[in-house]
């Protein structure tokens, strides 16, 4: 199966327009995509075997990128 990335665009396509604006106009919103979006990267260099990590290290992120996917949906939301 190939790896992929998790892009939010992807990830709530839905919500295309709503996530672009809240990236122009709320700053937490675009803090937590930003740092989302820097995680999603890490992960899949880490499974593609670009960056070598643990195990460990490598389940904390996961846990960490669906954290900031549920923080970021619930913004949708009630947005």
């Amino acid at each position: 199966m190939p790896i992929a990335h998790h892009p939010l665009i992807e990830e709530f396509a839905e919500h295309r327009d709503t996530i672009h604006e809240l990236k122009m106009n709320n700053a937490h919103f675009r803090r937590l995509a930003h740092e989302y979006e820097g995680i999603d990267k890490s992960i899949f260099r880490a499974e593609q075997g670009i960056e070598v990590v643990n195990d460990a290290y490598l389940d904390s992120i996961k846990k960490e990128r669906l954290h900031l996917k549920d923080l970021i949906y619930s913004m949708l939301r009630t947005k």
